[in-house]
């Protein structure tokens, strides 16, 4: 991908621009079906679950970690021990410490190339589909996670990565988890405890806790 820096869309400028440009926009989308709200809860039949094209990812994502790490989320901590007081707010924030983990400040993501930007460092590939995998956790509850993989051997972004977004057929996200490595697929689906999360660019750190505090 020598040639990538010139080509790409997805260049800082890009970025940012296509980012404001889409900051008075922020909708949900179309509402969920009864059956797409129990499966973001984890209730689902696998015939049920689709492949999915990486641009339901396309856009300019910003890691929640900062704000966690600021305490900015610790409201949204406070309403999840209230909901739960199987732990306090300060195990939850634990929790999430460990979950949101990560040094990548910013992903982007279009014409099935992701890059990601840690500090002035980019790097990015184009990316794959593996397919997907249906988790069922010790809760028994389940999970989809759908896999892609870096062919590019010159490349320095991550040659696996996994999206995980409570959404089981084709939908554009509007948050995600992900897992990233360059061991194999199996090692990021034996990942449990980190799964850096983000959410659109455009949103204000209000508009994130907004987010969370409403799903």
């Amino acid at each position: 991908m020598t040639a990538r820096i010139t080509t790409m869309v997805l260049s800082m400028g890009m970025l940012l621009s296509s980012a404001n440009v889409f900051a008075h926009s922020h909708t949900h989308g179309t509402p969920l079906s009864e059956a797409e709200r129990k499966a973001s809860e984890g209730v689902f039949e696998n015939k049920q679950v689709k492949d999915r094209a990486l641009s339901d990812w396309d856009g300019v994502w910003q890691s929640v970690n900062p704000y966690l790490l600021n305490g900015d989320l610790d409201v949204v901590m406070e309403k999840k021990a209230r909901n739960d007081s199987s732990k306090t707010a300060a195990q939850y924030k634990e929790y999430y410490n460990k979950g949101y983990a990560t040094d990548i400040d910013m992903i982007g993501i279009e014409n099935n190339v992701i890059e990601f930007h840690r500090g002035d460092t980019v790097n990015s590939c184009q990316y794959t589909y593996a397919g997907h995998k249906i988790l069922t956790y010790t809760s028994g509850k389940k999970g989809v996670r759908y896999l892609f993989e870096c062919k590019d051997s010159q490349s320095k972004a991550p040659k696996y990565v996994q999206f995980s977004d409570h959404i089981i057929s084709p939908r554009k996200s509007e948050h995600f988890h992900i897992f990233m490595g360059n061991d194999s697929q199996q090692s990021l689906l034996n990942e449990m405890d980190n799964w850096p999360t983000f959410y659109q660019y455009n949103l204000s750190k209000e508009q994130v806790v907004h987010e969370m505090l409403e799903h």
